[in-house]
Order: C-alpha cells, then sequence, then structure tokens
C-alpha cells in the first residue's frame, strides 16, 4: 500500500517524497485513515515503528481550515515523557509541514530550561510538544488555553507513567476540553497504560503491531564474557580494533555513564555521556554530534534511550544490563532499522549470568557468547573473527 492509497492530501505527500519515504508501515498503514476520520486510537507498537509520523500525517492534514484561532489557544497537544522526544516529535512535525496550504507552527516545552522563553515563545502555536511538568507550569502561568483543543496524543505512554508521570498526566486531562480526539501510543499494553486508556479514549481503535521477528534478526548481537574490571579496557578495545566510528553505549547510571565516557576520552576516543544531570544544552549538542558523526561514542542511560532515533546506527553496546528484558530490546533496537543492519554487544559478568538467561528466553532470541578470559585486549585483532564466535 501507498501512502496516497491511505488519503493523505497531495501537500503532505510532497513533503513524504522529498524526505524519501518509500512506503508505510504497518502502524502508519493501519493508524492514518482511522485518525483522518477523527477516531480514538490506542496504537501499541515497537520502537522504531514510525509511531511519530502514524499520527503526526493526518494530524496535520485535520489541521486544515482550523488554525485561525485566537492567540496562545492551542490546537493540539502531544505529551511525552522527555525532552529528548520532544524535541525529536517536533521535529516530525516540522518536516511534514514544509508544503501545507495553510499558516501553521509547532513548539516543543520541556523543564531543564528557562521558562521565559518558552512563554514568550507561545504565540499562534497550533501543535504543542510537552513534557508534563512544563505544561503544567506554563498553564499556571496563563501561558496557554484550551478552548480550541481538538487532539491530545499521549506518546511513549508506557514511558510516562514508568517514570511517575501519572498525576501530572491526571492534572493536563482535567484541563482539556471534553469534546476532543484522543490518541494514545506505547511501545507495550501494559495495566498501567490499560487504566489510563479506559478513563481516556472513547470506543478507540485498537492497532496492535507485534515485534517482527526479522528486525531482531537484522541485529547481529554478541555477547562477551568478562569480568568487571575488564570492561573498560574491553570497550575501547572492541572500538580500537575495529575502527568503529559510531558507537551508543548504555549504562545503567549517571554515575557510570560519566565515567565510561572519561575514560574513553582519557585514551583518546572521542565520546561523551548524556543523562539527566547533563544540562539541556550539552545534551542536545552532545547528541547533535553523535547523529552528525563528530562525536565517535555517546555514553546513555536508559531515561534518554527513547530520545535517540538514528536511521542507520551500526553499534549498541550495553556496557551494564538494563533492569528488563523489554529495555533491552529498546536498547538494542536503536539499531538494525530502516532495512539496516547493526551490531548489539552485550557485556556480561559473572552476576549477569542469570538476568541474561532470561532476558534470552524472553526475546526467544541466544545470543552467541565469546569469553573473554584469554583475549588479548592490547592486539589490534578482530575479535568478530574468532573462531569461537
Amino acid at each position: 500500500m501507498s501512502f496516497k492509497e491511505l488519503g493523505l492530501a497531495s501537500y503532505l505527500l510532497n513533503s513524504i517524497a522529498k524526505q524519501a519515504y518509500k512506503k508505510p508501515t504497518q502502524i502508519q498503514e493501519q493508524a492514518i485513515p482511522v485518525i483522518l476520520q477523527g477516531k480514538d486510537v490506542l496504537g501499541i507498537a515497537p520502537t522504531g515503528s514510525g509511531k511519530t509520523a502514524a499520527y503526526a500525517l493526518p494530524i496535520l492534514q485535520n489541521l486544515e481550515g482550523k488554525t485561525k484561532t485566537k492567540n496562545r489557544h492551542i490546537n493540539v497537544l502531544v505529551l511525552v515523557p522527555t525532552r529528548e522526544l520532544a524535541g525529536q516529535v517536533e521535529e516530525v512535525f516540522k518536516s511534514f509541514s514544509q508544503d501545507l496550504p495553510f499558516q501553521f507552527k509547532s513548539m516543543a516545552v520541556f523543564g531543564g530550561v528557562s521558562i521565559n522563553p518558552q512563554m514568550i515563545g507561545m504565540q499562534h502555536i497550533n501543535v504543542l510538544v510537552a513534557t508534563p511538568g512544563r505544561l503544567l507550569e506554563l498553564t499556571e502561568s496563563n501561558a496557554m488555553h484550551f478552548d480550541d483543543l481538538s487532539t491530545l496524543i499521549l506518546d511513549e505512554a508506557d514511558k510516562m507513567l514508568n517514570l511517575g508521570f501519572k498525576k501530572e498526566m491526571d492534572k493536563v486531562f482535567a484541563l482539556l476540553p471534553k469534546h476532543r480526539q484522543n490518541l494514545l501510543f506505547s511501545a507495550t499494553l501494559s495495566p498501567e497504560v490499560q487504566k489510563v486508556e479506559r478513563v481516556l479514549l472513547k470506543n478507540p481503535t485498537l492497532i496492535q503491531i507485534e515485534a517482527e521477528k526479522d528486525k531482531l534478526e537484522l541485529i547481529n548481537q554478541v555477547g562477551y564474557l568478562v569480568t568487571p574490571e575488564k570492561k573498560g579496557p574491553l570497550l575501547r578495545h572492541l572500538i580500537k580494533s575495529n575502527d568503529w566510528r559510531q558507537v551508543l553505549v548504555f549504562t545503567s547510571s549517571v554515575y557510570q555513564a560519566d565515567l565510561v565516557a572519561d575514560k574513553l576520552q582519557k585514551n583518546g576516543i572521542n565520546a561523551q555521556a548524556i543523562h539527566s544531570k547533563k544540562s539541556q544544552d550539552k545534551r542536545k549538542t552532545g547528541l547533535a554530534n553523535f547523529i552528525s558523526g563528530d562525536l565517535r561514542v555517546l555514553v546513555s542511560t536508559d531515561l534518554l534511550s527513547r530520545g535517540i532515533d538514528i536511521t542507520f546506527l551500526p553499534h549498541v553496546i550495553n556496557y551494564e544490563l538494563p533492569r528488563s528484558p523489554k529495555d533491552f530490546v529498546h536498547r538494542i533496537g536503536r539499531t538494525g532499522r530502516a532495512e539496516n543492519p547493526g551490531n548489539a554487544i552485550t557485556f556480561v559478568t559473572e552476576e549477569d549470568q542469570h538476568h541474561i538467561h532470561v532476558i534470552q528466553k524472553k526475546m526467544k532470541h541466544w545470543i552467541k557468547m565469546i569469553d573473554t578470559e584469554t583475549m588479548d585486549l592490547n592486539t589490534s585483532a578482530n575479535p568478530e573473527t574468532s573462531s569461537e564466535t
């Protein structure tokens, strides 16, 4: 099926063509016609499946003829869990709005930066992408009004609930007009998401896209059995001996992210950590430099992982295991996207043995393991060509 067959207007088809989108993904194919009809949607689809475009495209078309409202009266509200995702979603709206035959303006607002510029910029906004906390701060300052709101979107609803935004979300819901279109998108259909869905959505169309097995098969997974003290040398060895140029490393804590990035930097590998303790400017600059290829290694915590969206990312490394199998799949899903193969490397200590077994069982995918006990981490040989693999 083509984008044209989904009922999208010619001006959106032009924007899609400019971005070289070949055909709609499953979630786009099923969600776009329903959203165009103004119906509520509960969309469950894995990360990297194209959820943002699935709602951004029809929302833009539905805005035609509805954008001439009073100043500071927004038309569409998108709630997201992190500032990185807020910026990313707003960029998607901007990218598809270039050929609109009507006036359109979008904006992303989030905490961690001064609120004053955001208040000043809240002029004639049609689509506002916001984190819940900052949105409430802005409403308390009368920076915006919701009388003309036609659509509410919850993106990464599972993540918002996991991060403890339930109270803030309820406060936001209470501020909005009752008659509106509601779209809830999530990677998982958890009990918490179902509770919100029952309160928020009215006769929703359920769209559930299962993770495709072949997507996991695009990812070459390798595990390294390693002692904790050898993790740093192993990481540097893999990057240098294979001459990897774009590597995303996941750690489980802010402290470890800083430590890993600092060690890499001291050993001549251009690296930077991004996490919740970094300023917004540093996070934004670091991510932009990584995407452009100017930064060789980005070290991140899980909190920021959903704001990192790169079409072709060749290498992801689990320096430490995440808490849940879902987070593991989410991490490695940063690579192997858009039909491009990728490599996911996981460091496994003796204490991690049981946890990695549970993760593999849940994934229904077994990772080949390499024992590093006899590996010379000072050699330039490529370990991935070893007969042990």
